[in-house]
């Protein structure tokens, strides 16, 4: 899937891709030396953005949006781009090791929590033989103040990775990598709960209810306290929200936006 090609769901820009192409465009950003990130976006991304037009500019100043759920990727679909799969921001980060490890790239984690990055760390260095972790930190969770992120990205930059990893969860990884944008020399990934999930601090849905989009009903049940806003009010809103979109796009002839 090499054409570059994007739809604009709820007016945010989500790009069609696949983990092949995705770690083919981090590989030539990491050799051109690019400072950008890389979203990847669910629902609770979109409708984040949908009602924060700051939020949205920072989505679509991405270098890559990846479809990382399943309504996203019946999205595209709808929109014209009916081969897209799901580029799963967990499994991009898999896929990305994998590449760095036979490439000998050395990458940052930056997000969680010291005991989360120790168990990440030795898990990656497990599957992924040769995969070097050039550093990683767990900042705390509180806004930092601009010298404490100066720092940061002082050590960060210092540890010659090219790609870093962001856990921080959105929309805070989002606006994090936006800023350091031009400031830090990488390709920053923002991998929401992924650094949770190969920590094995939280269990992943099972795959038979990712490929049915059902994995927000596993999330919800673990985490109820947590989750219960993002997936029992923004899906429903999304569906509605989205399916007036398509209403629109059909009566244009299905003219790609």
């Amino acid at each position: 899937m090499k054409a570059k090609l994007h739809a604009c769901i709820l007016k945010t820009r989500v790009d069609a891709t696949s983990y092949e192409d995705a770690c083919d465009r981090i590989q030539s950003w990491v050799t051109t030396g690019t400072s950008c990130y890389v979203v990847a976006a669910n629902v609770h991304v979109l409708m984040s953005a949908y009602w924060n037009p700051a939020f949205q500019r920072i989505v679509n100043g991405a270098a890559l949006v990846t479809p990382d759920g399943m309504p996203l990727v019946l999205g595209l679909r709808l929109l014209g781009m009916r081969q897209q799969t799901r580029v799963y921001g967990p499994d991009l980060m898999l896929a990305w090791c994998e590449r760095a490890a036979q490439l000998k790239i050395p990458i940052y984690l930056y997000g969680g929590t010291e005991a989360t990055l120790e168990k990440l760390k030795s898990n990656l260095e497990q599957w992924f033989p040769g995969l070097a972790i050039a550093g990683s930190h767990a900042p705390p969770f509180r806004p930092l103040c601009p010298d404490e992120e100066a720092a940061d990205i002082a050590h960060i930059q210092a540890s010659g990775a090219p790609v870093v990893f962001v856990g921080l969860g959105c929309p805070k990884q989002e606006q994090w990598m936006a800023r350091q944008q031009g400031r830090l020399q990488a390709v920053m990934i923002g991998v929401g709960a992924a650094f949770s999930f190969h920590s094995g601090e939280v269990s992943q849905a099972p795959r038979w209810m990712m490929a049915w989009g059902l994995e927000w009903l596993y999330r919800l049940a673990m985490e109820p306290k947590r989750l219960w806003k993002r997936y029992l009010f923004h899906n429903p809103v999304f569906i509605i929200l989205f399916g007036w979109q398509l209403v629109l796009h059909w009566l244009k002839g299905g003219v790609a936006e």
